[in-house]
């Protein structure tokens, strides 16, 4: 049995372009995973290896590769650092016990970064901080270091510091051991050599040392104690008050280097293994029953207890469908028969594999720590739990938001219909932020995802991988209805024409909720004017309508229906008669509410050169924008801005014109708001336009 002490499941995040990927390949270098260095600026890097990834340079799915470090087995997930991707970013750290967050030297703390180490901290994920690219024109260190703190409000704990910068970068100076690792300029991550540090580095390396071991030492009293009394704290002690600091989120570890230039990879490579936890020393995952809702139970890390796995992502490439899992509890072997609690059938584990990028290892066993992928299983999802047929148990699933944005596509060949219906569906099961349904008049089949970029990758997978090629449509807001007023009414549903007949009458209130709360139901009936039994079908009715809001047709959400009175017939009332009267109560009622149409807000985050802010903001205000703050920076100002979804069409090609080419932004889902009345006019007419065409 493997010692999990030795186990380190770690992901990769940060923000477009800060070298995450470029940094992964070093590692798998350094591991003995890859012989041959793949360049991300010249498409050819191991990790990213769909097609759109090659081609636009950026990750688009976590890629999960094994590679081995000091005797560790690290399991390592490359995530995307786009925003449209985020969902990968957010799936990933479900399964993750520890990360490391790369930062460029130059650009710092940028948009994405911001959201990822959010998505980090709710799930009590703790890293490392490696700044990357300190070759670059530009790099500076302890601004980075800087705005780690204020911009992020973490406590960096800086372990190394850099000789030399942009084009004299030359090594680090690890402040631990007081040594200096120089390389030379082949670009082999093994040339180097160890000396002591530089004679005019010597007061800087004493003057970062002496925070570091003091910011250590809190974690531990005794030692903090003995720091005060002048004795300096032995390595042993400095490093396991780090790791304590480090796995408690105290402060965050804190590397520089160039991964391009091959320089410094190694020492974070060591933080990894001295300082980030094991699958031990991180809370257990909780168990839930089939609704979600807490048992008080846990999947505690242990091979010996029954086998609790998590499917985090699927992938479906020319061996066939992959079930990426992590593994909570117990142990699993090649043959096994695994139940889904979600759907309550059982899965046979047909093949068991060990990725590394698209290649893989077959393996028989797995434990408790390891992140392997399945082949062979049948009805499984993203979320689902596969456990221990005679010890079922449900794991805490996942929650994936809502798409934003969505496109009606149509096959050019007419004979694709199926085959796009196919490649669609294994999409779907691929990723869970990304939906499909049919337009119920048109025929039309509507992809729905988190964004511009997110809908235009899929549109290009259908092209590449399924040869399946599509017009696509104008892309479409998720507007959505919502009332504004209390509204008590009654309504009677009433078939009674001889035989058994219908009947069921309801008196109730609709009233707007809280923002974001979705529909709640309940009853206030005292006495049995309608028994306890029709409820359900009540509720039932009631929510069958709220895809079909009556200003434009768009979903319902935030609102709340009680049930106050009634009547029922001994002989015709039913179940569906209640129903029945509850969807024509919503149809007559809503009206009289004061329906509003409400619009999806971004959150947009702009980073634009300082020349060219006024232009940005000028422009944001013109898409209807609400500036929330401006914040100068060296190289630029970061500009935070509420924007209707709406308006953001088109956005990357306007803010490069604006700042030529120089601007960069990101954006994700924030609120719902009502629309000004000339939109919601607007968005109207066209929705009874198009409803008239079909």
């Amino acid at each position: 049995m493997t010692d999990l002490s030795l186990y380190r499941n770690i992901g990769i995040f940060a923000h477009v372009d800060a070298g995450k990927t470029t940094t992964t390949e070093r590692i798998l270098k350094l591991t003995g995973k890859i012989h041959k260095l793949g360049e991300v600026h010249e498409g050819e890097s191991t990790m990213d290896f769909m097609a759109q990834e090659a081609e636009r340079g950026i990750t688009i799915q976590s890629a999960a590769t094994t590679c081995f470090w000091k005797d560790h087995r690290f399991n390592i997930i490359d995530t995307p650092g786009h925003v449209d991707f985020t969902i990968e970013v957010y799936r990933s750290l479900k399964v993750l016990d520890g990360g490391i967050g790369v930062f460029c030297g130059s650009g710092g703390v940028e948009p994405q970064s911001e959201t990822n180490w959010r998505y980090a901290n709710d799930s009590k994920v703790s890293r490392l901080i490696y700044v990357n690219k300190l070759d670059r024109i530009g790099a500076d260190f302890f601004r980075v270091v800087k705005q780690v703190e204020d911009v992020l409000g973490a406590v960096p704990l800086v372990m190394t510091l850099p000789i030399g910068i942009e084009d004299q970068f030359s090594g680090v100076v690890d402040l631990l051991t007081r040594k200096a690792w120089i390389w030379d300029n082949s670009g082999d991550p093994m040339s180097y050599r160890i000396e002591d540090v530089p004679a005019d580095m010597a007061d800087k390396v004493e003057e970062w040392r002496e925070k570091l071991i003091e910011t250590a030492v809190e974690q531990d009293d005794d030692a903090m104690e003995k720091y005060l009394e002048g004795e300096e704290p032995d390595m042993e002690t400095v490093k396991r008050c780090i790791r304590k600091g480090t796995i408690n989120m105290a402060f965050f570890p804190t590397y520089c280097g160039s991964s391009f230039k091959n320089k410094g990879v190694q020492l974070v490579l060591d933080g990894v293994v001295d300082y980030l936890p094991n699958p031990t020393e991180v809370k257990p995952q909780p168990e839930t029953d089939i609704e979600g809702n807490p048992t008080g139970e846990f999947a505690i890390v242990d091979p010996s207890r029954p086998l609790r796995a998590l499917v985090f992502k699927i992938m479906d490439d020319r061996f066939g469908a992959l079930n990426f899992i992590r593994i909570y509890s117990g142990r699993l072997k090649k043959g096994d028969t695994l139940l889904n609690t979600y759907t309550g059938k059982n899965e046979r584990v047909g093949r068991m594999v060990e990725m590394h990028a698209d290649t893989r290892t077959e393996i028989e066993t797995a434990q408790a720590g390891d992140i392997v992928a399945l082949i062979g299983l049948k009805n499984v999802q993203t979320g689902h739990t596969l456990c221990d047929p005679d010890k079922p148990a449900t794991l805490e699933p996942m929650v994936f938001p809502d798409p934003v944005i969505s496109v009606a596509v149509t096959p050019k060949d007419k004979g694709s219909n199926e085959k796009m219906g196919i490649a669609l569906g294994k999409m779907v099961a691929e990723d869970p932020s990304f939906h499909v349904s049919t337009d119920e008049e048109s025929g039309e089949t509507i992809l729905k995802g988190m964004g511009e970029l997110h809908l235009d990758i899929k549109v290009d997978i259908l092209k590449r991988t399924h040869g399946v090629e599509v017009t696509v449509g104008k892309p479409q807001v998720a507007y959505r209805e919502t009332i504004t007023r209390r509204v008590e009414d009654e309504y009677t549903h009433k078939k009674q024409s001889g035989g058994s007949g219908q009947y069921a009458k309801i008196s109730y209130a609709i009233e707007p909720g809280e923002p974001g709360s979705g529909f709640a139901f309940e009853s206030a009936v005292t006495g049995g004017n309608v028994p306890r039994e029709y409820w359900p079908a009540v509720e039932k009715g009631f929510k069958s309508m709220l895809d079909q809001g009556v200003l434009a047709g768009y979903p319902c959400l935030d609102f709340k229906v009680t049930l106050l009175d009634g009547g029922f017939h001994a002989v015709d009332s039913s179940s569906i008669a209640f129903e029945i009267a509850a969807k024509a109560a919503f149809r007559q009622s809503i009206p009289k509410a004061a329906p509003q149409l409400i619009e999806p807000i971004m959150k947009v985050d702009v980073f634009t050169p300082a020349d060219n802010v006024g232009d940005v903001i000028g422009d944001l205000n013109r898409r209807r924008g609400m500036i929330k703050s401006q914040d100068p920076g060296v190289t630029g100002v970061r500009v935070k801005a509420d924007v209707p979804l709406s308006e953001m069409f088109g956005y990357i090609g306007d803010l490069r014109t604006m700042t030529s080419g120089r601007g960069q932004f990101s954006m994700e889902f924030s609120h719902y708001l009502p629309c000004p009345k000339n939109v919601a006019e607007e968005v109207i007419k066209e929705a009874i336009e198009r409803k008239k065409a079909k």
